[in-house]
């Protein structure tokens, strides 16, 4: 079984900082983040235009390929 890399918690909705968010804008609608709308994907805070696209994404990640795939190639240049 895989860990879920999508989980909102209390700590994973306190913890991350704007300044920390790997992506700019909402990967669906295009605009700025918002400090209340990150989460933890990856070990990295990735972060949407307002809760409902980050908890859109939250439930059913596989469903938005394009948001999963932006995020995944930011992180995995981060990490090599």
């Amino acid at each position: 079984m895989q860990p879920n890399l999508f989980e909102i918690t209390e700590d994973s909705m306190t913890d991350p900082i704007i300044n920390d968010c790997i992506n700019p804008t909402c990967p669906f609608s295009g605009e700025p983040v918002e400090a209340g709308s990150l989460m933890q994907y990856r070990g990295h805070t990735v972060g949407f235009c307002n809760p409902d696209c980050r908890d859109k994404f939250a439930a059913n990640p596989d469903g938005y390929k394009d948001a999963k795939a932006l995020f995944d190639e930011r992180i995995d240049d981060l990490e090599t």
